[in-house]
């Protein structure tokens, strides 16, 4: 996954990019990232925005009940810190089968101050 850059207005993006030296964050890109791995997930599971052990963010789609903690992660192992749920009972009333309809939804209700306190709470624990 390529580097974001710090690039926004909001309070909570600015705090969780300046955290990480701005290198990685630019919350448009989390949102397309976010998307193409609940997209790519076949079937049920989650798509993640996580902190990696070396202290940067990265996405990634785990199946089923799988997450970032879990040691059947190898090579995306880290401390959660957003998750999207993509199993169909998440969506399917309101979205039926239209899971990217679903994704893009997602963003307007999501409240980045608890995602910042997640990610302070992670960080504060890894370093």
């Amino acid at each position: 996954m390529a580097n974001f850059i710090c690039n926004t207005e909001n309070s909570a993006y600015r705090k969780v990019g300046k955290g990480n030296r701005c290198n990685f964050w630019f919350f448009r890109r989390v949102e397309n990232e976010d998307k193409n791995a609940g997209l790519g997930q076949f079937g049920s599971g989650w798509s993640w925005l996580y902190i990696k052990y070396n202290g940067t963010l990265d996405v990634v789609a785990t199946p089923n009940q799988d997450n970032p903690l879990m040691d059947t992660q190898l090579t995306s192992r880290g401390v959660p810190i957003l998750g999207v749920d993509v199993w169909e009972h998440a969506y399917y009333l309101k979205y039926q089968n239209k899971r990217a309809d679903y994704l893009d939804a997602f963003w307007s209700v999501l409240d980045w101050s608890v995602v910042e306190k997640q990610y302070e709470e992670a960080i504060d624990k890894l370093i």
